[in-house]
């Protein structure tokens, strides 16, 4: 596709191989995430990011972590453990 003269390249990014590295652009695109909170995970380690030159690359595996259901379950149990424990220390309170 052509703008103004200069070729734009069209992506469209159906599924993620888990063995090639995209850009923080290609996975906020997948993820459907702004640009501000992608920079928000990595720089909270919630996504795992490695500096290339100038630019954040990011492993698919990385990507499909944060998509499965493996990852909200473990999410759930952490969050039912946390209140949990909130919960004792103010009744011990």
């Amino acid at each position: 596709m052509f703008h103004c003269g200069v070729a734009l390249r069209i992506y469209t990014m159906q599924e993620i191989n888990p063995k090639e590295i995209y850009t923080t652009k290609e996975a906020q695109d997948f993820l459907k995430i702004s640009s501000s909170t992608m920079k928000r995970m990595i720089k909270n380690g919630i996504i795992k990011a490695h500096r290339v030159g100038g630019t954040w690359r990011i492993w698919g595996d990385d990507i499909l972590l944060l998509v499965s259901p493996e990852l909200e379950k473990k999410v759930y149990e952490k969050y039912v453990d946390v209140r949990e424990k909130t919960r004792k220390t103010i009744e011990d309170w």
